[in-house]
């Protein structure tokens, strides 16, 4: 099958790859004239032969607002556009009316796997119409994991429900990293527990606790024992945020998928004001002690104590 590849960084390039290993023509665009195929979107569209489909890989929000709007102008009614980024879902209707009104088709599609993809290949979720699904479907079957597809790829629903079961997919992923990541501190902090990575390397195999994640975890404790030098500013991609305002707004309980985005929000604080108020209150009712921003570097540095 014919695709055009809007987008060739660290995934769409591992895409188009592993595409063209199982056989399909690839036509990739990319700003980058390193790795670009052809030099611009109307260059793309021409090389390829109608019906098209394109598939766009590329940054969440405007970027993909706008490559959405200028394919509406370029292709012919039949065409088939693919979001692949991590749009939100709600974006995905909009875009699904302009290229209507063309008479061009669209699909959502969530896609996990990272720079794995190339090796692994990639769990795809998709949303839209069943007939636009099976256009699509070779395509699917060349980036899922090899094996029985229901394993690897679904047609969660209709537009939309792609990006939304992806959004879902990584606010669990959110959680789970943020498990693994308290259960490496408190090992860390525990003097008789002399060997953490041995320990971790331990769960990949026979526990419950065992993932794909976990042995990610695992490579990094390898080249990295203790983290040294490695930063704990986390930034969030957007789908933590997302997850949690879906739980609000469908009476969701989420407690730990929340704790875990408000976690990544605490590592981005050098002074947290919220602990700033917490102390200032425990001297103003207590009597306790408010100590100065160098004391309280010089507390972080020693060993912490459990007075209330």
């Amino acid at each position: 099958m014919q695709l055009g590849l809007i987008g060739l960084g660290k995934m769409g390039g591992n895409m188009r790859e592993r595409l063209r290993r199982a056989g399909h023509e690839v036509v990739g665009f990319d700003r980058n004239p390193e790795v670009t195929d052809v030099a611009s979107l109307d260059e793309l569209v021409a090389a390829l032969h109608f019906p098209r489909t394109v598939w766009v890989m590329v940054p969440a929000g405007d970027i993909t607002r706008a490559v959405v709007r200028d394919l509406a102008d370029r292709l012919s009614p039949g065409d088939l556009v693919i979001d692949g980024g991590n749009s939100r879902f709600t974006d995905d209707q909009v875009h699904a009316e302009l290229l209507a009104a063309k008479g061009i088709r669209y699909l959502d599609c969530g896609v996990s796997g990272g720079i794995w993809g190339l090796t692994n290949g990639y769990g795809l979720m998709v949303g839209g119409a069943a007939e636009d699904v099976a256009t699509a479907m070779p395509i699917f079957d060349a980036l899922r994991p090899e094996g029985p597809r229901e394993e690897g790829f679904v047609h969660a629903g209709t537009v939309g429900a792609g990006h939304y079961t992806k959004m879902v997919h990584n606010g669990i992923e959110y959680g789970l990293m943020q498990a693994y990541a308290e259960g490496y501190e408190l090992l860390a902090k525990q003097p008789i527990v002399t060997d953490v990575p041995g320990a971790f390397k331990a769960w990949t195999r026979g526990t419950v606790v065992r993932s794909w994640l976990l042995d990610l975890l695992n490579d990094a404790l390898t080249k990295n024992p203790t983290l040294a030098d490695v930063s704990d500013y986390t930034v969030d991609s957007g789908e933590g945020r997302w997850t949690v305002e879906e739980a609000i707004a469908h009476d969701v309980p989420m407690p730990v998928i929340s704790a875990a985005l408000f976690a990544r929000f605490a590592s981005r604080q050098a002074i947290s004001p919220t602990m700033q108020a917490v102390a200032a209150l425990r001297g103003e009712f207590g009597g306790h002690a408010v100590a100065s921003v160098a004391d309280g570097e010089r507390l972080k540095a020693a060993k912490p104590t459990s007075a209330g």
